[in-house]
């Protein structure tokens, strides 16, 4: 049984525990610790072994891949193509049931999560402070 995940992101909860999971998996075969000796995941005595218990997870660091995309996208000229498909709202009908997650929820559920603006993208180092870049930055800095 996995530890299920809540996150304010619109990857759906099936997919986050799939890539935790692999991440720990990932952590365990790198500690060269095997599913045989019983070591939790809970306990993150892995991510202590590894040296990676105050680093963020793989789920963090795609919301904040994903607002540095939007922040860089936003900035962008209105002709560029990659502007306009991102803007762009197709014409036609949904086809029936639950519609699926768009990436701009998780966008906007980041941007709420991290206390950012909707026009707060203007402003660069601004934004990359409240993304998270510039924190992680100053933090691997700290680390060397």
């Amino acid at each position: 049984m996995h530890k299920v995940f809540k996150s304010s992101s619109k990857i759906p909860t099936r997919e986050i525990n799939k890539i935790l999971s692999t991440e720990m998996d990932v952590l365990r075969r790198s500690a060269r610790k095997s599913r045989m000796e019983r070591i939790k995941n809970e306990h993150t005595s892995i991510k202590e072994i590894m040296g990676v218990k105050e680093k963020p997870d793989i789920i963090d660091i795609i919301e904040r891949k994903r607002l540095q995309w939007y922040g860089h996208v936003k900035r962008m000229q209105d002709e560029r193509l990659t502007k306009l498909i991102m803007e762009w709202i197709p014409g036609e009908r949904r086809k029936r049931g639950r519609p699926g997650k768009k990436w701009m929820e998780g966008v906007r559920a980041a941007m709420k999560t991290r206390h950012l603006e909707a026009d707060q993208w203007l402003n660069r180092k601004e934004w990359c402070l409240g993304s998270g870049r510039r924190r992680q930055l100053s933090q691997d800095r700290k680390d060397r």
